[in-house]
């Protein structure tokens, strides 16, 4: 067994937000802070490494995303495939964690598991969604020996990372909570979420006032 890669984290925040109609990554949920601030906080609570954000060229320049370190996808490559082989050129002896800006009800405890069981002898580690049985690939570990597969899908114009993880190698695990990874990409999935946050964040009712109305 040689050497574990070291780990870095790369949160996708380059998407086009068509169905939502507004940028994804500055959506807030949580405290007024934007998905994009709380997301890059987790990831760099749980690692020790810099987390670069990947970032379309036309948008290193808007304000929230300029606040980051920043890794530009490739600009013939449409969706996130584009930000993980871009994160994978840039170095290639690296694992990177990466993760999707529009996950939020992700949790410090899902990371800190998928990194703690991470099988660094496969390609990648990922998540088995709780909705289909298949590989989240948005919240996965790709370790330096997956950028052969997704590479060799890139050339043939195949450019979904859920096929790269089906293709290769991947250790796969189960979540903790079946929620953790549930995506917002529609203002109807955005208000589902956002009650369902809200609804656990509230403070519990007080306790029955039974015995004093006694």
């Amino acid at each position: 067994m040689g050497a574990v890669a070291p780990l870095h984290g790369l949160l996708l925040a380059g998407g086009r937000s068509r169905r939502m109609r507004e940028d994804k990554a500055l959506l807030r949920y949580h405290d007024q802070r934007t998905q994009l601030a709380v997301t890059h906080d987790l990831l760099s609570t749980v690692l020790d490494g810099e987390v670069k954000l990947s970032v379309r060229a036309d948008q290193r320049d808007e304000p929230e995303r300029a606040r980051y370190a920043q890794l530009i996808d490739l600009p013939d490559v449409e969706g996130p495939a584009s930000g993980i082989r871009a994160a994978q050129m840039e170095a290639p002896e690296a694992a990177w964690l990466v993760v999707a800006c529009d996950l939020p009800r992700l949790d410090l405890e899902t990371l800190r598991t998928l990194v703690e069981r991470r099988d660094a002898n496969a390609d990648a580690t990922a998540y088995v969604s709780s909705h289909d049985g298949l590989p989240e690939p948005l919240c996965a570990i790709w370790e330096p020996s997956s950028a052969h597969t997704l590479a060799a899908m890139l050339s043939e114009g195949r450019n979904c990372p859920r096929k790269a993880l089906l293709r290769m190698n991947t250790t796969l695990i189960e979540q903790a909570d079946p929620a953790s990874l549930d995506n917002a990409n529609t203002p109807d999935e955005r208000q589902r979420i956002a009650t369902a946050i809200d609804s656990r964040s509230r403070p519990s009712a007080p306790a029955s006032s039974t015995q004093e109305n006694a």
